[in-house]
């Protein structure tokens, strides 16, 4: 079977060395993939939002399964632009529709569906931009700190804390006048919530679900969790203080009453549920959903998974997985990311990387590589994800430092604490 997976980062990667290994897999593309996914299929260089161009690939390469990795051809509704084309309906593709990719792609859509529901997370209310003095009269009477949320997709970076009224009022405004573009022409006024955060993921077929193992991940720039957020620092899978009790929590509360609530709306959904948790006073909230798998915790969850990937897609798309079985290695997984120089702000590519070829005991997987005259270089602020799997998660930190001091190019940044909090 020739299949296809969209997207160029970590977690493209780390999917395509999991599906290279299924003997399903016959032909292998990834668009457009990076130095990485090269070495286990073919790079096509295609926008992910460029449908036509994707179609034309999928019919000359006689492709018969499509993952879609991340969330912007989701939102813009790829599995829609399958399901009414003649030529594509009746091919495999994992991903929701874009009705069900607005749990991601839309934070005031996801906050209604959550209370139509019954599933817990923080009380809330939204805007719009032609209704700033009522948000900022809202805010005038808000407890702080407040979370504001832009409503659409801005590149994890539509997410803020605030601490003060003065700090508040400036950011509402900018936010509802363009700060993240369309993206907060509507925005989200939370309460914030303080406790521990962790995420939890599921493949579903709109019916039935296989629950993958859970992730921690490490989002601020500096170590002891400081500084600018950025796309993911690091991540350790499982997490130590996810007992059978809350387990079953978030089964209950938060999952189950997810995938029945699409069901009975009518939602179309074949694919991902990322679900962004947070714990307070043993209770699990919901501070955000994903419509795919995140990034780096791919790079975590990946790993551990022993059943084969493409068997558990195919059960997606045919509605089978009732009678789909799930194993997961026990050991401990953990990633450290290595960063370009100055992310998550400017930063330089074109960096050649040196020290691939002497890793030992780690995963590599690439996210922001190329090749350029036969050499790897970097072409984004977040390069490679270590991934070391260990029989404690001490022991999976200490692979995966030894390998990210051993590669090596100008201006590399990485944490050295990822997984060190849960470590007791």
């Amino acid at each position: 079977m020739n299949i296809l997976i969209i997207g160029g980062g970590g977690r493209e990667h780390a999917l395509a060395d999991k599906i290279a290994s299924s003997p399903i897999c016959t032909g292998l593309f990834i668009a457009p993939g990076n130095a990485g996914t090269a070495l286990l299929g073919k790079n096509i260089n295609i926008n992910p939002t460029d449908f036509e161009a994707i179609k034309a690939l999928v019919l000359a390469e006689s492709i018969e399964l499509v993952l879609v990795g991340p969330e912007a051809p989701l939102v813009a509704g790829i599995s829609d632009y399958f399901s009414e084309d003649e030529t594509l309906k009746s091919i495999a593709i994992i991903g929701p529709s874009a009705a069900g990719a607005q749990l991601e792609g839309s934070k005031a859509f996801a906050k209604e569906f959550m209370g139509r529901h019954g599933i817990p997370t923080a009380p809330y209310k939204s805007f719009s931009k032609e209704k700033i003095d009522e948000a900022l009269a809202y805010l005038n009477q808000h407890t702080l700190p407040v979370v504001l949320k832009a409503d659409g997709l801005a590149a994890g970076k539509g997410v803020l804390i605030c601490t003060t009224l003065e700090e508040t009022f400036r950011e509402a405004r900018e936010m509802l006048s363009g700060k993240f573009g369309d993206a907060s022409s509507t925005i989200v006024i939370e309460q914030y919530l303080s406790g521990i955060e962790f995420s939890a993921f599921v493949l579903t077929d709109g019916n039935q679900y296989v629950l993958l193992p859970e992730a921690k991940d490490y989002k601020r720039i500096g170590e002891g969790d400081t500084g600018l957020n950025t796309g993911g620092m690091g991540a350790v899978s499982p997490v130590s203080f996810v007992d059978e009790t809350l387990h079953q929590k978030v089964l209950t509360q938060i999952i189950e009453p997810t995938i029945k609530g699409l069901r009975e709306e009518k939602i179309k959904y074949k694919g991902f549920i990322f679900f962004g948790l947070i714990v307070v006073d043993n209770e699990p909230f919901v501070i955000e959903y994903n419509c795919r798998l995140g990034d780096p915790e791919t790079e975590v969850i990946i790993p551990r998974l022993q059943s084969d990937l493409v068997e558990l897609l195919l059960a997606a798309w045919q509605g089978t997985l009732s009678v789909s079985t799930i194993h997961i290695d026990s050991r401990s997984a953990l990633t450290i990311v290595l960063a370009s120089g100055g992310y998550p702000g400017a930063f330089e590519k074109g960096k050649t990387i040196k020290g691939l070829d002497h890793v030992d005991g780690s995963r590599i997987y690439h996210a922001g590589t190329s090749i350029y005259d036969k050499s790897v270089i970097t072409s984004g602020g977040r390069v490679l994800a270590v991934t070391s799997m260990g029989s404690t998660l001490t022991r999976a930190l200490e692979k995966s430092l030894i390998n990210a001091d051993t590669i090596q190019f100008e201006g590399k940044y990485f944490r050295r604490d990822i997984g060190r909090d849960l470590i007791r």
